[in-house]
């Protein structure tokens, strides 16, 4: 069998440095607490995934397939799984838990993986012509008696059209569910990073248009490594978003979202797998809403400042984990951010009202609950895109159409329901 040099440049380098990062990446969101996230174990995959299909191609493109023969076409089922679980990453990052019937979805998976049997079964001379045919079909092939018969689907051939429809397929779909979420939230003027999963989405989106250009190029697999690039750009990227906040991969609105305008040592600690196996029925749930829409009438609890998450739970007479489910599944919003919603929803009454002008900033931070001038502005800021001096001058003196003020938190119905 004959054999070429090691071929290595700068895409051989960008591809090695893509798998580095994206095995990197699957070990942190696989292990520790982040494993207990279904999200992180959907990117995790995801991740190790796009590794072993960029390993791959590193391995073809720079020629030290030749050396490890028994590598050949090994990734080939993983390309079914990629479409999936970036699929799964985005549903379960907005609606904290797998879309139903998820393992239909792995079907295709898993059917190629019983396929792939019948070329990963062969004699290394097999692997080394079709290794051969794939990229270096200018070298002489050798005779060989195969194993078993190659590909009983008989659908190997269309592998990069079944891979290209596979991701579009399952890119539309997590645009439309971040679309969707987007509508929903907007009224509520709730701060969630949503352009990374854009971000993301859009890159993934992309892959299959890749494919037709690169494909349409080489009638061999030539051209993958311009595949793998990207696949190693999407990686870094998605090491980029991670860094840039770590409140990006809290997003869940099952998970708390600790804020600096609360206080933290009264939230009681809740289990990472949230309301999995919850007893809580939908009629406690609108009992627990109706006293929660009576307190807030009548006493105002929320411009307590002492209040917190055990404390509201006892006056309405539940446990604090299922008040937080209720907030969860039914307001779509933990505690602290629904604190913050009404507290800055009164703020913004006193600012409009000339009954209260002659109060100052701090004062008014006072009425509606806050012990901290800092905090008030910095949840002022964070759900009205205003400080609370820009949001009076606007009432004040109201401009025209061109510098209309920023909109603040809609009035928050307690009664709403999110959808499933």
């Amino acid at each position: 069998m004959q054999s070429l040099p090691i071929h290595v440049d700068v895409f051989a380098l960008a591809i090695l440095l893509g798998v580095a990062q994206g095995l990197f990446l699957a070990v942190f969101f696989l292990t520790g607490s982040r494993v207990q996230t279904v999200a992180n174990h959907c990117l995790g995959w995801f991740m190790l995934s796009l590794s072993a299909i960029s390993a791959e191609i590193f391995l073809n493109y720079t020629n030290y397939t030749f050396r490890v023969l028994w590598t050949v076409d090994f990734s080939e089922p993983f390309n079914f799984l990629l479409g999936p679980l970036f699929y799964f990453f985005v549903f379960s990052r907005i609606r904290h838990r797998l879309p139903r019937w998820w393992g239909i979805h792995l079907l295709p998976f898993l059917i190629w993986l019983a396929n792939a049997i019948t070329w990963l079964y062969q004699p290394i001379e097999f692997k080394y012509n079709s290794y051969l045919d794939s990229l270096h079909p200018e070298l002489p092939m050798i005779p060989v008696q195969p194993y078993l018969t190659e590909d009983f689907t008989g659908l190997r051939n269309f592998i990069n059209e079944m891979t290209m429809l596979s991701c579009i397929v399952y890119a539309v779909l997590a645009l439309l569910i971040i679309q969707r979420e987007n509508r929903q939230r907007k009224a509520r003027q709730r701060s969630v990073n949503r352009g990374a999963l854009q971000i993301l989405s859009w890159l993934f989106a992309t892959v299959p248009v890749l494919v037709v250009l690169v494909k349409s190029q080489y009638e061999e697999d030539l051209g993958d490594y311009l595949l793998a690039t990207y696949i190693a750009l999407t990686i870094y990227t998605t090491s980029f978003l991670v860094m840039r906040g770590s409140s990006f991969f809290e997003l869940e609105p099952n998970s708390p979202l600790p804020v600096p305008d609360e206080p933290m040592p009264t939230l009681v600690a809740e289990p990472k797998k949230k309301y999995e196996k919850s007893s809580l029925s939908e009629e406690v749930e609108d009992a627990v809403l109706a006293r929660l829409t009576d307190l807030l009438a009548t006493e105002k609890l929320h411009l307590q400042s002492d209040l917190s998450l055990p404390k509201l739970a006892s006056q309405l007479q539940t446990s604090p984990h299922h008040l937080s489910q209720v907030l969860n599944n039914r307001l779509g919003q933990n505690f602290f951010d629904w604190l913050a919603t009404h507290r800055i929803t009164e703020a913004q009454r006193l600012l409009r009202d000339p009954l209260t002008t002659n109060l100052k900033i701090d004062e008014i931070a006072e009425r509606v609950g806050y012990n901290s001038p800092s905090a008030f502005h910095t949840a002022f800021k964070r759900l009205t895109n205003q400080t609370p001096a820009q949001f009076r001058e606007t009432v004040e003196h109201p401009a025209g159409p061109r510098n209309s003020p920023q909109p603040g938190p809609t009035e928050p119905d307690p009664t709403s329901s999110r959808s499933a």
